[in-house]
């Protein structure tokens, strides 16, 4: 069934809204001016020998991490490297 000239006005505008609410907000607004892609990231992560590693932790050890992550030199990653290797290298 063909749509009224309204209803096609109507569609079509609201395509543009809906495609100009997806674009990126200007640099002024504090977005970066260049968003690194996830995939791109991955690959550049992968290439300095880094691979995600997800596991569940209880909230109350999650917190002491976060807080002893953010006065560590290398950040909330950097913390964990250093206690797992430390810790898998007192159990050998």
């Amino acid at each position: 069934m063909p749509m009224k000239p309204t209803d096609l006005a109507k569609s079509h505008g609201l395509k543009i809204n809906n495609k100009r609410n997806a674009a990126a907000s200007p640099a002024r607004f504090g977005a970066a001016a260049q968003a690194v892609d996830k995939r791109e990231q991955r690959q550049q992560e992968r290439a300095l020998g880094v691979v995600p590693f997800a596991c569940k932790l209880p909230i109350a050890l999650v917190k002491q991490l976060q807080e002893r992550g953010a006065a560590h030199q290398g950040g909330l990653n950097g913390l964990m490297a250093e206690l797992l290797t430390r810790a898998l290298a007192d159990t050998k």
